[in-house]
């Protein structure tokens, strides 16, 4: 599968700069309300009895990272896109499983940077500076594919129009 999509860096700092990226980024502090409160209470409540401190983070990243991307998709899905619906022509579930696939890249990348800072800093701290580097990929990411007009197919992909 081939495909040709062109960006130009002066769209993607539109993107980036723009209302939206505005709206995502409010969306994107509450979804760090939820990921954090639900690290802190996990970490500190739910696997206190986990005694591996590497298995414990594991643990309490992930629930904390679910509620939060399930949060994020709705909020984004309702407010930061709601221009887009006529877009959607998919339900709920495999229109939050195409999103989920969007931020898979980011919520690696966040796992992988808060393991490599939580040995250095407060795990808090590591895991909010993972949440803000990634960010920015995962915006760009849904705002072409989830909640844009690129459709994938088997024989091509089409652009996105332009906004």
């Amino acid at each position: 599968m081939k495909l040709n999509i062109r960006i130009s860096i002066g769209s993607l700092l539109r993107r980036i700069f723009s209302r939206r990226f505005l709206k995502f980024g409010t969306v994107g502090v509450s979804g760090m309300v939820v990921n954090m409160g639900l690290l802190y209470v996990a970490q500190e409540h739910i696997f206190n009895a986990v005694q591996q401190t590497e298995i414990k983070l594991n643990l309490s990243l992930a629930l904390a990272i679910f509620f939060a991307t399930l949060n994020n998709f709705i909020w984004n899905r309702m407010w930061t896109w709601a221009d887009r619906k006529q877009h959607h022509h998919k339900p709920f579930i495999a229109q939050f499983g195409q999103y989920t696939l969007a931020c898979w890249l980011s919520i690696v990348l966040q796992a992988i940077f808060t393991n490599l800072l939580a040995p250095h800093i407060y795990y808090l701290i590591a895991n909010m500076a993972a949440i803000a580097v990634t960010s920015v990929l995962n915006f760009v990411l849904n705002d072409i594919w989830t909640f844009g007009r690129l459709k994938l197919s088997a024989g091509h992909a089409s652009k996105p129009a332009k906004e």
